[in-house]
């Protein structure tokens, strides 16, 4: 697992926690040599993230669509910063960059890549691992609903079980560096594909 996708917030946030989360996460990955891919931007979490790493000696390659660099909030001082033409294209780019993807805390920006990239996952488009880093229990409510969409029969136990959840950083490496991926995708059998049948 040599590089990593992080999805994060824009925005700090209201919990400091956040903020020490990115920036201690941005120094494991350069300490492990691990190239970091983040959304390219230098503020909020995503800017703690990058400058911790950069700082530490890591490699960073931020993937940010070409309307963000107009708006001035670029990162400038990466190893690498690849400008898209959309959204679509970043997530694309950076899911083709990357080996495993984290999330750390953030907003519906955050939730929107994770959530194609664990989707993309279960159906078979990619066999990565993914991730939560779930700091000062900011994704507790999260996962209590995909556990919740298990009991609804709206997701397999094994593609909840799939996303690895946990609080610090170094064990959730292990955990990706572990990782098994899922079995071939199994379609909805027949007492699946309609009320009634």
């Amino acid at each position: 697992m040599r590089s990593v996708c992080v999805f994060c917030g824009s925005s700090p946030g209201a919990n400091r926690a956040f903020g020490r989360a990115a920036i201690g996460l941005g120094r494991l990955l350069a300490a492990q040599g691990r190239v970091l891919i983040y959304g390219g931007g230098d503020v909020g979490l995503m800017g703690a993230l990058a400058d911790a790493a950069m700082e530490a000696g890591g490699t960073v390659v931020g993937v940010i669509p070409r309307a963000f660099v107009d708006a001035e909030v670029a990162h400038h001082g990466l190893t690498e910063l690849r400008v898209v033409g959309s959204m679509h294209e970043r997530k694309a780019l950076m899911v083709e960059l990357a080996e495993a993807f984290v999330a750390l805390p953030g907003g519906t920006g955050t939730l929107e890549e994770l959530f194609e990239v664990f989707t993309w996952g279960q159906v078979g488009l990619h066999a990565k691992p993914v991730g939560l880093l779930n700091v000062a229990g900011f994704y507790d409510p999260l996962v209590a609903f995909l556990d919740e969409l298990v009991q609804h029969r709206f997701l397999r136990r094994e593609h909840r079980d799939s996303l690895l959840v946990e609080t610090e950083p170094q064990r959730l490496l292990e955990r990706m560096d572990a990782f098994t991926p899922l079995a071939a995708p199994k379609w909805l059998d027949r007492t699946e594909r309609g009320i009634g049948r």
